[in-house]
């Protein structure tokens, strides 16, 4: 033979043997029984198969990925052709699985970061500048509010929970359709106004952190001047940093708190735009 490959002396195959070319082993068992090429055992039937032991030049068939040989007597040439093809056939179904399950589990290994983890974001419009400007990429993080559990209004318990100045993703209030990036201004049972480019909470001005150094417009009905207004318990009020050039809930009004998918965490594309978002 030559090759230094272990060849089948007695004449028998083993499960184990054959669960290495096969996701479905016990199948092909029953197929190569059926065929007459083995017994219930496992033994080589002799009609088919010779062994080594016998004198007669057989013909190694590969098993296994070479990791087991079988030693076949020349005279049942057509035997063994239908053994491979067999053989070969449960092969190309191991490759084809192997394929697909790294696939499943790929696809569904992406959906579980997508859902409770990280989900990439990328800014559509110019509402948001110039903390974000169109074309950004985003990694929004919903292990810090916590991720919703999907097609239901339970959150999972998260980090750390929204507070006033973060960035955050949230569905459309209107539609419910759309993914809308702002930035949280207020929380249910606060009041809003806005006043002279500044936005006062509970009646006092809010001017520390990125929400100081944005001149905020009156617009819409819920940002007329100098009108408070009051969020809703477990509502959010939001706007873009572009504030003459965002639609934002100064005209459509609250985001309910399980509308709030996480919070916009780094930019990572383009990669002279890399940084943390405040």
């Amino acid at each position: 033979m030559g090759s230094g490959k272990p060849y089948q002396v007695f004449g028998k195959i083993s499960k184990e043997a054959l669960e290495n070319i096969t996701p479905d082993f016990n199948g092909l068992w029953k197929d190569l029984v059926k065929r007459g090429y083995i017994d219930e055992d496992g033994d080589l039937l002799g009609k088919l198969f010779w062994p080594r032991e016998h004198g007669i030049s057989g013909q190694g068939l590969p098993l296994s990925d070479n990791k087991l040989h079988l030693e076949i007597d020349p005279r049942y040439k057509d035997c063994e052709d239908a053994l491979k093809k067999i053989l070969n056939k449960a092969r190309l179904w191991s490759v084809a699985w192997e394929w697909i399950e790294s696939i499943l589990v790929a696809f569904v290994l992406a959906m579980i970061i997508r859902t409770f983890l990280f989900q990439p974001f990328s800014i559509p419009s110019g509402s948001m500048r110039m903390t974000l400007i169109e074309g950004d990429r985003l990694f929004v993080n919903k292990l810090d509010y916590g991720p919703m559990i999907p097609f239901t209004k339970y959150r999972i318990k998260g980090f750390g929970k929204p507070e006033r100045g973060d960035v955050v993703v949230f569905k459309y209030p209107v539609t419910k359709d759309k993914d809308f990036i702002k930035r949280l201004i207020a929380f249910g049972g606060e009041t809003v106004e806005i006043k002279d480019g500044k936005v006062l909470i509970n009646g006092e001005v809010i001017d520390k952190g990125s929400m100081g150094a944005i001149y905020y417009y009156n617009a819409g009905d819920f940002g007329t001047r100098e009108k408070p207004i009051m969020v809703p318990q477990g509502h959010y009020f939001v706007m873009g940093d572009n504030s003459g050039s965002s639609h934002d809930s100064r005209y459509w009004g609250f985001v309910p708190e399980d509308y709030l998918i996480g919070k916009a965490e780094v930019i990572f594309w383009p990669l002279n735009r890399i940084r943390w978002i405040k």
